[in-house]
């Protein structure tokens, strides 16, 4: 069969972050005690609808097009783990949308095994279809085209992977398949490498193999340096600062803990905030980041009042980030999405101004004065 034409250069399905969420989703899917790859199979389909609420929607042409070997046996073993599955979706003649449910899918934020945002569900899901049909597996046994789901999902940009741990042994018998039918182009042991006609579907997870092209750097990085606020500048801001920014500026100068010095604390809170949008390798950066700290919000509103307790004043952003071992990279758009969130508080392009949110204070996260105010109460 000629393989389609395809540039190296094709767009990408999913962005760095869908690609982790794709991962997650083979990660969930392959931790079932699931025995066949049909019933595997058909639970890479449902769980990546339902992901979002437990509940999905489903047609019999669904199931029709993935082509299973055993379609009763694979759904009856999803039933054994309650995944709520109408005898409607086995009736070939039928095209009536019905819903299907996945008990696991329906838990809260921190329990949820397969968290993914609306966008990145859709996405996702659109690639699982896309790579079942591909035309060089599209006609292949469900083993195979399992494992070029988890092949393709773990490959870089520049083609290359490493066979996963989480690949379901059933998949491992069938990997010669995808060399002779071309959806790979090398397999030496545990290392692979997926043609250039499928680069499209790559889930762009690095590589030790990949090149490094990253352009050089002509010359030295210049850091631009901040503009000094002279003392007498300093002193005619506080004097014209409102009451409750100068009382947090002069906690700041005065705090024995952080030591700062005064010139540094003078330029922090005269110099103007830059507020627009983080550039879109940030904001992927941040997503693939976020996805693997679903706790930031509690853990920020704590480390904020725990810091407050003991400077009488808020932390920085570099302060709160570096206490909690996060990328400082992020730092400002990671601070930014915790106020939008409700999780964290502050005065507007104030600086050392972070306290707890109204979210945090709805998870019982207050400020000591605070929490012991509403006690009295």
């Amino acid at each position: 069969m000629p393989k389609p034409a395809a540039p190296p250069s094709a767009s990408f399905l999913l962005t760095i972050p869908q690609g982790h969420a794709a991962r997650r989703l083979l990660s969930y899917t392959a931790s079932l005690p699931l025995s066949s790859p049909d019933a595997q199979l058909l639970a890479v389909v449902i769980a990546i609808r339902a992901a979002r609420g437990g509940t999905g929607n489903a047609v019999s042409a669904d199931l029709r097009e993935l082509r299973l070997d055993d379609a009763d046996r694979a759904v009856a073993e999803l039933r054994a783990l309650d995944w709520q599955i109408p005898d409607v979706l086995l009736d070939q003649d039928s095209d009536t949308p019905v819903t299907v449910t996945v008990p696991d899918l329906a838990a809260g934020p921190e329990e949820h095994p397969l968290a993914v945002g609306k966008e990145p569900r859709s996405r996702v899901s659109g690639w699982t279809t896309r790579v079942l049909a591909t035309p060089l597996i599209a006609d292949a046994p469900p083993a195979t085209r399992l494992a070029s789901l988890f092949l393709a999902g773990h490959a870089s940009a520049h083609l290359n992977g490493t066979l996963p741990d989480i690949l379901p042994r059933t998949c491992r018998d069938r990997l010669p398949d995808l060399v002779t039918s071309g959806l790979l182009t090398d397999l030496v042991g545990d290392r692979y490498r997926i043609d250039s006609s499928v680069r499209h579907l790559a889930g762009r997870l690095p590589h030790r193999a990949d090149p490094n092209d990253s352009p050089p750097r002509k010359g030295p990085r210049r850091v631009p340096r901040p503009a000094r606020t002279t003392r007498a500048e300093w002193a005619q801001w506080k004097q014209q600062a409102r009451p409750t920014v100068r009382r947090n500026a002069e906690a700041v100068e005065r705090c024995a803990v952080c030591r700062l010095p005064g010139l540094q604390v003078a330029a922090a809170f005269t110099a103007t905030r830059y507020t627009g949008q983080a550039p879109r390798h940030v904001r992927d950066a941040y997503d693939a980041w976020k996805e693997l700290n679903p706790g930031r919000g509690r853990q920020a509103a704590q480390a904020t009042a725990m810091f407050r307790s003991r400077h009488e004043h808020g932390p920085s952003y570099g302060q709160l980030c570096s206490a909690l071992g996060w990328p400082p990279k992020l730092r400002g758009y990671i601070v930014q999405q915790l106020l939008a969130d409700g999780w964290l508080a502050e005065i507007g392009s104030v600086p050392w101004t972070l306290r707890p949110g109204d979210t945090a204070a709805a998870h019982g996260i207050l400020l000591p004065a605070r929490a012991a105010k509403q006690h009295a109460d």
